[in-house]
């Protein structure tokens, strides 16, 4: 058996509008100038706090909590009216790489996201993607990529060792968890980090290439 842990803001998704937007409304929340969507593309994937604490530095713990706060907010609201799939529509050949790789029986998927439980049922949900993940990793419960603890907790709910186990993701914080858990890195370039930046074992330039690239990481399913 093999393991194959998805990101989702960046590799499955492109949410990174409804993200800045989120963002935006946030910062004026509490009377902040908003970051510029570059910098708002570093920080996706990190817990919310953690990413607030990098993009308010200058401001105590209290007001990246309060910005989180109204982030998490102003995203829900976002999702709401106008619905998670036209916010953060799937990207090109998304669904058709993860059928494919669900339907060999060696191959389990897994996601390991900075999403909040709420907006990973979301995202499943408009896009109808239940029953592909027999695990669901969220900043709910773990702590902020980098920390391997999210890829752990796949391994550990699947019963697959580390080796067998494979990170797709379009972050520097995707490669570097992988890379704690003794997990082989997959970079994809469509994100939302340079490519050059992410330090992956391999990266693949479309969702067509994907499973090849995993029998190049993990080896071909017998």
């Amino acid at each position: 058996m093999r393991l194959v842990i998805f990101d989702v803001d960046g590799t499955l998704v492109d949410s990174q509008s409804q993200i800045h937007a989120a963002m935006m409304r946030a910062f004026s929340s509490v009377g902040l100038e908003a970051p510029a969507l570059p910098q708002v593309r570093a920080i996706v994937g990190l817990s919310l706090e953690v990413a607030m604490a990098r993009l308010a530095p200058d401001h105590p713990a209290e007001t990246h909590a309060r910005l989180a706060q109204g982030y998490r907010t102003a995203y829900y609201e976002a999702r709401v009216a106008g619905g998670a799939a036209s916010g953060a529509p799937l990207f090109p050949g998304a669904r058709e790489a993860l059928l494919a790789l669900n339907a060999q029986p060696e191959t389990l998927l897994a996601v390991a996201t900075g999403k909040a439980r709420r907006g990973l049922d979301a995202v499943i949900e408009a896009h109808d993607l239940h029953g592909l993940f027999v695990s669901r990793q969220t900043a709910d419960t773990n702590p902020s990529k980098p920390h391997p603890a999210m890829v752990e907790a796949c391994l550990s709910e699947t019963g697959i060792d580390a080796a067998a186990a494979v990170m797709v993701g379009d972050t520097s914080f995707d490669m570097d968890m992988a890379r704690a858990a003794g997990a082989a890195a997959l970079g994809v370039t469509w994100g939302y980090h340079a490519p050059e930046s992410l330090g992956a074992d391999r990266l693949v330039e479309s969702f067509a290439a994907l499973p090849a690239a995993i029998d190049a990481l993990l080896g071909v399913p017998a």
